[in-house]
């Protein structure tokens, strides 16, 4: 089991952000996102592309950019130097850290994603925290939902949450088309290959393998 000071190094965010990552547990993380969200001032600084809708309370920093067709819903902080591309869905709830990246055909909701973390393309992120530097390869999903709905339970840890999805270290990177199951946690710097599918807790600077068994045969 990881605490949040394994997962995530509070020097590489902002001070600003920093309480963010003070809870104990990882899951903690987004009741304190909450708190920082609540007190919101709404602003738009950046650049916003004119097909782009900013609904209800969302600040926006002045290097920050909005590309086309983006759909923006508050409450959400969108820091310096982060960029949503096209078609990119915020659904609320949401703090994208300087530099991070929600690109083509992503959604996220009720999340912190921290510096550096990115979003390439169609990918979806609920109730998480995805650490500095993240990579999430195309169509990774972070399932947040258990099946009947049952509430989260992490190593024999109860999270209080019927909605948790992951909270993927620093430095994680994950292949194309992989799922995680909700209440999962990855360690830092570990890389996880294509296609797989993830439940529970895997350890720091790994390196997940998933192979397939191909058969090839003559065509009749």
């Amino acid at each position: 089991m990881f605490t949040t000071a394994e997962l995530f190094d509070a020097a590489q965010v902002p001070a600003a952000l920093q309480p963010l990552l003070e809870p104990t547990w990882p899951w903690e993380v987004l009741s304190a996102l909450d708190t920082f969200l609540e007190t919101l001032e709404p602003q738009h600084l950046g650049e916003v592309h004119p097909t782009a809708v900013l609904e209800d309370n969302v600040y926006l920093a002045p290097t920050a950019k909005v590309g086309p067709h983006v759909y923006i819903k508050g409450p959400s902080w969108i820091g310096e130097g982060a960029e949503l591309g096209h078609g990119a869905y915020v659904r609320g709830d949401v703090v994208l850290a300087p530099g991070s990246q929600v690109l083509h055909s992503s959604e996220v909701k009720h999340a912190l994603l921290l510096p550096g973390a990115r979003l390439a393309h169609f990918n979806y992120v609920g109730d998480s925290v995805i650490g500095s530097k993240v990579n999430l390869g195309a169509g990774v999903k972070i399932a947040n939902f258990k099946t009947f709905g049952d509430e989260i339970v992490i190593e024999g840890h109860k999270t209080g949450l019927r909605k948790f999805g992951a909270a993927l270290g620093d430095g994680v990177s994950i292949g194309c088309n992989a799922v995680t199951s909700p209440g999962t946690l990855i360690g830092p710097r570990t890389l996880v290959y294509n296609g797989a599918m993830l439940r529970g807790v895997y350890p720091a600077d790994s390196v997940i393998k998933y192979k397939q068994a191909l058969e090839t045969v003559p065509r009749r």
